[in-house]
């Protein structure tokens, strides 16, 4: 029998072992309503945002001929604020995204395909302080190099601040925007990918390293365009026509047109996070594994398990070993 002291430490990476376990089967759990919105103001959510300066805040708007105003929500789906954009108009919004320089909202929905000439893309500062209040829109005109379409899909690149919108129909498409949006003139967007069928919002992801489209059916994540990295099964909805990542990015929003409809909360699946840093050890110093590539937390698991089990058959050898030989 081995002594007490070696079952205690075998408990003990047992312990462990478990605990890394259950922490990357939770990981992956499944959909989950986080609250119901239930302002009768907000009855066609058609997009979503989530701050980075107001932790646990997520901007929604309605659909066309609503007020041109943004609402906060809190993480309880009460409505913190109203930001109203002075000289806007809600001809048909479809879209918002935060951008390096504030919150932009879409006015890109063409329900005839090709009835405007033009479309357009508001802006306001995002506030420091959360209270409703008034704030002057700067107006971008945004034309598409191949004429004009319906799209409800509107994203912005943190790392860059380039603008990217996404069709909606047959065959959509995703266009991108130039480096610099300019307020006078228009700014031309040209095709650079596909986009999944009959797109009704879009977000980039906080590091910018990958964007998550959704339709009424389900989303997929790309890491460029035309680079899929995953698909995103999604909750019966509505009408679900909101998306956004959370401030982490290891989970997805959604919203849905109608009154007192939930705000689900979707997780990222593993495959499209981001890879996790890797920490420096002597052997990585001198080069050993340097060009091994990353690999995901799920994936270190069976090997670091490997090394505890390891790891207690040499401990229990060598206790043997000493007391035999005593």
């Amino acid at each position: 029998m081995p002594p007490r002291s070696v079952i205690r430490v075998l408990a003990a990476l047992a312990a462990v072992a478990t605990t890394m376990i259950s922490g990357t089967a939770g990981a992956d759990d499944g959909p989950r309503k986080l609250c119901t919105v239930k302002d009768p103001r907000i009855a066609e959510s058609s997009g979503l945002a989530a701050s980075r300066r107001h932790p646990g805040i997520v901007y929604t708007f309605n659909d066309s001929g609503g007020r041109p105003q943004v609402y906060a929500l809190g993480p309880d789906c009460r409505t913190r604020a109203t930001l109203t954009f002075a000289g806007a108009r809600n001809r048909d919004w479809e879209a918002m995204a935060l951008g390096p320089n504030g919150i932009y909202v879409g006015d890109i929905g063409d329900n005839m395909d090709g009835a405007w000439p033009y479309v357009t893309v508001y802006r306001i500062p995002e506030p420091s302080v959360l209270r409703s209040q008034t704030l002057r829109a700067t107006a971008y005109r945004i034309k598409y190099a191949d004429g004009p379409r319906n799209a409800e899909t509107m994203m912005i690149d943190p790392r860059s601040g380039r603008l990217y919108i996404a069709s909606k129909g047959f065959g959509d498409s995703l266009y991108e925007g130039p480096k610099r949006l300019r307020t006078s003139g228009y700014n031309v967007m040209h095709k650079v990918g596909g986009a999944p069928f009959y797109a009704t919002d879009g977000a980039f992801a906080p590091d910018g390293r990958a964007f998550v489209i959704r339709g009424y059916w389900d989303a997929e994540i790309y890491r460029a365009p035309g680079k899929k990295l995953a698909d995103v099964p999604i909750p019966d909805e509505k009408q679900g026509e909101g998306i956004t990542y959370t401030a982490d990015g290891r989970s997805l929003l959604l919203s849905s047109e109608g009154t007192n409809q939930p705000l689900w909360k979707v997780p990222v699946p593993a495959s499209a996070l981001p890879p996790p840093a890797k920490i420096q050890t002597p052997s990585n110093s001198a080069g050993n594994g340097a060009t091994g590539g990353s690999t995901s937390g799920s994936k270190k698991t069976p090997v670091v398990m490997l090394a505890l089990v390891a790891g207690a058959v040499v401990l229990v050898g060598a206790l043997f070993a000493r007391r035999r030989g005593s």
